[in-house]
């Protein structure tokens, strides 16, 4: 058999063979002769079946072992060739060609490996920042709105016209050129006034309303808004204000503090201004974090990282880009793409750039992992969808299901190794 490799960088290689007929007649000698040990044919005793009765049995299968047979022996001598452990190889082998006549096989096999990713210098392209500055007015501002949280409403003691921060009791009935339409009614409905939970104009245009008075309001829901039906229309609610309650304002004292750190030894006043600055640099920091550093980090180490990437890891990810962009194309311009190679593969070019770019971060975030010694196991990965769920009010155990099935817990816990590294990266970096 004749072998000829040929390393088209530290990623990539390909490996090209020609396979005489003769192999593979040896072949199918040797795994015939070993299935006459075990083979069970009508008319022999096991063990005892003769190789022509065997190979007539078993015919075009015993070929096909024999070919397969002979192509992990292309793989294995290549390999060696290349001094390349089966290890370091990054998916299956692609067998690029294979053609087979009276005599012979030639077949070409494309392999990739793992690239090989300078890390040395990487915590030199970490800027060194500070921590986001908490002031007293930003925690004045935070226990205003806790306080706020806490207070109660009660009807008003002097009437008084509906004003924001009220909660105004009121029926409303929606109609759409003088049709009501479904969802649009409510009696005795309890609005916060300034809260933004109607679209927009309509609690403004309650505001300065008086107990018993009957209005008509106005409004124009938003394009964007979640009904087709209604999204971009104009309305008109007939409202009948019953009632206004004003909150009752909490003070920001002990009291509060000591019901606000229920079960904590320290229900201080001051204990409570210190975690409130406590979390408040943590969202803060958080912010900074996921807003500018890591976005920022990870492109500057794409951009200074060089290194050669799997072909075909390239071609998955513009496949996954191109499937994404047929989703959204109509049936004329798909046929069309069907109908042209080269347009396809005009299309498909298009996506080259940003696919490099994103495995390229994805063997990055790898390597720094390991670097950083950052794990994030399945059971993690089980938690915080479990916990995102449960904040959203759904089932934990059919929403992990959900992105089980659908394949998508590599990607969810790739993502968390993501934040994780960086934060630690980042973490190293801060100045206080």
């Amino acid at each position: 058999m004749k072998i000829k490799t040929n390393k088209i960088d530290s990623a990539n290689a390909k490996i090209e063979a020609e396979i005489p007929k003769s192999m593979i007649d040896e072949n199918v000698e040797k795994i015939a002769k070993k299935l006459t040990k075990t083979a069970s044919v009508q008319g022999f005793r096991k063990g005892k079946v003769p190789v022509n009765v065997i190979k007539k049995q078993y015919g075009e299968r015993l070929v096909q072992d024999a070919e397969s047979e002979a192509l992990r022996e292309v793989l294995n001598r290549g390999l060696d060739e290349l001094k390349i452990a089966m290890s370091a190889l990054i998916g299956e082998p692609n067998i690029t060609q294979f053609n087979k006549d009276a005599d012979k096989i030639e077949v070409s096999v494309t392999i990739a490996t793992r690239p090989e990713i300078d890390l040395e210098n990487y915590k030199e392209m970490v800027p060194e920042f500070q921590k986001p500055v908490i002031s007293d007015e930003d925690v004045a501002s935070r226990l205003e709105k806790l306080a706020d949280a806490q207070g109660k409403f009660v009807d008003l003691k002097e009437q008084r016209a509906a004003q924001n921060g009220d909660s105004a009791i009121i029926d409303f009935e929606g109609s759409i050129d003088g049709e009501l339409f479904e969802g649009g009614a409510a009696k005795e409905f309890a609005l916060v006034l300034g809260s933004g939970q109607f679209i927009p104009g309509f609690e403004e245009q309650v505001v300065g309303m008086t107990i018993d008075e009957e209005k008509v309001v106005n409004v124009k829901f938003p394009e964007s808004y979640g009904s087709e039906k209604l999204a971009g229309k104009d309305a008109a609610f007939k409202v009948t204000l019953h009632g206004i309650q004003e909150k009752v304002k909490v003070e920001i004292d002990d009291a509060f503090a000591a019901k606000m750190l229920a079960g904590q030894d320290d229900k201080s006043l001051e204990n409570l201004k210190s975690q409130v600055k406590k979390q408040l640099e943590y969202e803060a920091l958080a912010k900074l974090y996921n807003d500018e550093l890591k976005p920022t980090l990870l492109e500057t180490f794409v951009a200074k990282m060089q290194f050669d990437l799997p072909e075909f890891v390239v071609e998955q990810e513009i496949d996954v880009a191109l499937n994404r962009k047929a989703s959204t194309m109509s049936e004329e311009e798909i046929q069309e793409l069907r109908q042209s190679a080269d347009k396809l593969q005009e299309l498909r070019e298009t996506f080259r750039d940003d696919a490099q770019r994103s495995v390229r971060a994805t063997f990055i975030i790898d390597a720094l992992a390991t670097a950083e010694k950052v794990r994030v196991d399945e059971n993690e990965v089980m938690q915080t969808i479990y916990y995102e769920a449960m904040q959203m009010g759904q089932d934990p155990r059919l929403a992990y299901d959900k992105y089980k099935n659908a394949g998508y817990l590599p990607a969810i816990q790739m993502s968390m190794v993501e934040d994780k590294v960086l934060t630690q990266i980042l973490n190293s970096k801060i100045e206080a």
